[in-house]
Formats: structure tokens, C-alpha cells, sequence
């Protein structure tokens, strides 16, 4: 099966479709709202410096278990590690799952409110009223369950096709026009008189408004937008050929990474600022703020739909990967066409998400754990302790079990000294897990 498995067609094709699945709402729905409730430049420098030591390291480990393994998370897992680590592939399928049954929601409201802007409804200056609005759209059980299919069908659409064929070609096509897209709101939000309030408030650093809480809170968006940890990357890595230098596509990916997030950021932040707008508004940050500015703005109703078009294009690039995790496995381990595999995938997506989705109307009151909806329960399941479980089960695989084998892997027909290897492997070995396992506790706490 190795040796028949399809490969992505050149390394760009494998950075920009990795790049999207790190990339995701978590740079422009994300990012802006976890910044600005931390402290802007408190959250981001440690955020960046953590993507490119700890993520980066974690992304080239799990890169490196898919490559080696040729399979899915569960077909590498028993391939490079044996039986025994099957099951903790089926907990990678189930995170990657369980993530875009609630993703899938926030897809859908992306599109519902891009459909808005281009007939020129939702752009309302009282943010009070914007609330109203969002809270009277999610708890509509037909809008919200029909955006949410909508935007799941699209998905299921693009990964039915062969990996070159569709992930690989959409994400060409997709990811550049999302940074053009991003570039031109950025420009105009830099235009807006008491805009630059906003970019200091982001790059600024004061180190009197450090905490720790902000350190955690930038240690687990590291691994969210990596979107490392549920098997995404270890089954992207399974379709790089052995020719790619693995260590240098995975630099790229974690840069375009980051500069995403630098653009959400830009995106919002200063038009948040130039009309006196509340930054720490939390998740409501790209849903209730951003269409009181541009109610604001002239010509606001365009830059609103563009606006919420990079939303859909960021949201589908990353909810593919998570699709893929599912179909993957199924190909490999059931010996499903990829047009069934990628039917049975949304359907059942479509039945399970529907209870994060109707978490907001209809199931509201059906709480778990001292108050937790199923959007919430499916969120903490996967974000704070199975991801951050899946990263440990991922470093010790590599630095431990399999190093010869991602070690031969990595290296491939690049030429490498000793002492590179022996940083990486302490890396994974020591520092990484370290923080992965601060995390955890973080978020258990």
C-alpha cells in the first residue's frame, strides 16, 4: 500500500495545503480575540517564539511519524510503533472528529453572515443590537443546522477527490487569495484615523503587563493553530514524497502560520481601535464588533464581504485537514473509495455536529460539568486534554521509540550535522514535552 500511495505533486502544493489547515479561523477569528483578552503584545511575542521552537519541533515530529508511517494516524501508529499505540490513533481520529463537529458550526455562521454583507444586512453600528442579531441567528435551529451542512458539504466536496485533486489544488488557489484578501483589509484598516492605537497595541511589548496566565494562553494557541497533535499532519506527511526536505517545509508552514495570525490581527485590531471599540470582546470579536465597523466605513457593505469571505476561505482550508484525518482512516484501515469515505465522513459530521450547532438555541439548557454546553464539552474534550494528549503520544513516538526511523526520515538527501540532531532530539525529548504537559494541566485547572 506504501508504495502505491499518492504523494502530493511538489512541496509547494504540501506547504500551502499544511499552511491552511495551520492557518484556519484561528488567525482571523482566533488569534485577534485571544490577543486582545491577554494583553496584544504579551500574548504575541511569546506565541511566536513558541511556534518556532516547541510547534515547529512537534510539527516536524508528527510531519516525520506520517512520512515514515504511509498511513493514517492509526496505520502509522501501528506501523512504526506496533499494536499497543493503535488505540491512541482511534483517539486522534475521534479529536479530529469531535474539532469539526463544533468547527463546522463557526464555518457555517461564516457563510451565513458572508451571504449577509453581500445584500448589505448585518452592518449595524450598535453593537448591542449586533448581539441580539447573533444570538437570534444561532439559536435558529434550521438557519443555523443548514450553514453548518452547507459549509460540511463543501468539505465532504473537496476530499472526495484524490489528495492532489482537490486538497492540493484548492489550497493553491485558496491560500494566496486569502493573503491578498487580508492584505487589502489591512491596508484600509491602517488608513482609519487612531488605527496605529491598534498595531501598538499589538507589537508594544510591556513587560509590566506579563502573566502567566498569558504565557499558557499562548502556549496552547501554539498547538491549536499548528494544528498539531489529532493526526492532521502525520496524515498530510504520508502523502510527502521522500525527496522533500521535511525540516524546511515544515519552517515554512510554521511562518506561514505566523504571519497569518500577525494579518488577523491587523485585520481587526486597529479598525477596533480607530473607532473606540472594545478589543477584549472576546469571541464575539469577528461576529459582533467588526460589522459595527463596518457599518462605519465607507463602502463598508464591500469590505464586509470581503471580510467574511477570507473567513470561509481560512475555515475550509483548515476544516479539509481535519475531514482528511477521518477519510484517510477509513481508506486505510476499511478499505473505503475516497468518494464513500468522504459521504460517510459528512454525514455523520452533519448528525453528531448538530448538537455543538444547536448548543446555542434549542439545547442550550442541556449542560454538562458545572455548565457546559456541548459546544463547550466538545471544545474542552479536544483543545485542552486530548490534543495536548495526542502531542505527548506524538514526542515520545519520535523521540523515544521511533528516533532511528524519523531520525533516517528527516534526514532524507539532506545533508545535516550530529549536533543538529542532538538539539532536535532534546527538543522533543525534553523541552517540548515540558510545555505540552504545562498545557494540559493548564487546561484541566
Amino acid at each position: 500500500m506504501s508504495d502505491q500511495r499518492v504523494t502530493w505533486t511538489s512541496r509547494i502544493g504540501f506547504v500551502l495545503a499544511s499552511a491552511g489547515a495551520a492557518v484556519g479561523l484561528g488567525a482571523i477569528w482566533k488569534f485577534p480575540y485571544m490577543a486582545g483578552t491577554n494583553g496584544g503584545s504579551v500574548f504575541l511575542f511569546p506565541y511566536v517564539l513558541l511556534t518556532f521552537t516547541v510547534g515547529l519541533v512537534l510539527l516536524i515530529a508528527e510531519v516525520a511519524l506520517g512520512r515514515a508511517g504511509k498511513g493514517s494516524i492509526v496505520t502509522s501508529y501501528r506501523k512504526l510503533a506496533g499494536r499497543g499505540f493503535v488505540p491512541m490513533g482511534y483517539v486522534g481520529v475521534l479529536t479530529g472528529f469531535l474539532v469539526l463537529c463544533f468547527y463546522s458550526a463557526i464555518g457555517g455562521w461564516t457563510i451565513s453572515y458572508f451571504c449577509e454583507a453581500l445584500v448589505g444586512q448585518g452592518l449595524i453600528s450598535d453593537q448591542s443590537q449586533l448581539g441580539a442579531h447573533f444570538a437570534e441567528f444561532t439559536a435558529d435551529p434550521v438557519t443555523a443546522l443548514g450553514f453548518q451542512w452547507l459549509f460540511l458539504l463543501l468539505n465532504g466536496l473537496i476530499v472526495a477527490f484524490d489528495v492532489t485533486k482537490g486538497i492540493e489544488r484548492v489550497s493553491k488557489i485558496l491560500m494566496p487569495l486569502l493573503f491578498v484578501m487580508m492584505l487589502v483589509l489591512i491596508i484600509r484598516g491602517l488608513m482609519l484615523p487612531g488605527a496605529m492605537a491598534g498595531v501598538e497595541y499589538l507589537f508594544k511589548f510591556d513587560p509590566e503587563a506579563f502573566t502567566f496566565s498569558a504565557l499558557l494562553q499562548a502556549m496552547g494557541f501554539t498547538f491549536f493553530s499548528l494544528c498539531v497533535g489529532c493526526g492532521c499532519m502525520m496524515t498530510y506527511g504520508s502523502y510527502l514524497n521522500e525527496q522533500t526536505d521535511l525540516v524546511r517545509s515544515c519552517l515554512w508552514i510554521a511562518f506561514l502560520g505566523v504571519v497569518a495570525s500577525l494579518m488577523g490581527g491587523l485585520m481587526i485590531m486597529p479598525s477596533v481601535f480607530a473607532f473606540g471599540l472594545d478589543p477584549t470582546a472576546g469571541p464575539g470579536l469577528t461576529f459582533i464588533t467588526m460589522p459595527a465597523v463596518f457599518a462605519q466605513l465607507p463602502f463598508g457593505q464591500i469590505f464586509a464581504a470581503i471580510f467574511y469571505l477570507c473567513l470561509i476561505v481560512a475555515a475550509i482550508t483548515s476544516s479539509v485537514s481535519m475531514i482528511e484525518i477521518l477519510v484517510a482512516f477509513l481508506v486505510d484501515e476499511h478499505d473505503f473509495g475516497r468518494p464513500k469515505a468522504a459521504v460517510f465522513s459528512t454525514v455523520a459530521l452533519a448528525v453528531v455536529g448538530a448538537l455543538p450547532c444547536l448548543s446555542f438555541g434549542i439545547l442550550s439548557d442541556v449542560t454538562f460539568f458545572g455548565g457546559k454546553t456541548f459546544f463547550d464539552v466538545f471544545d474542552f474534550l479536544t483543545s485542552n486534554i486530548s490534543l495536548p494528549i495526542g502531542g505527548l503520544v506524538i514526542l515520545y513516538l519520535a523521540g523515544f521509540k521511533c528516533w532511528d526511523v524519523i531520525r533516517g526520515n528527516i534526514a532524507g538527501h539532506t545533508e545535516r550535522d550530529a549536533a543538529f540532531y542532538t538539539r532536535l532530539r532534546f527538543m522533543i525529548c525534553v523541552l517540548a514535552p515540558i510545555l505540552v504537559a504545562a498545557v494540559l494541566v493548564s487546561g484541566l485547572m
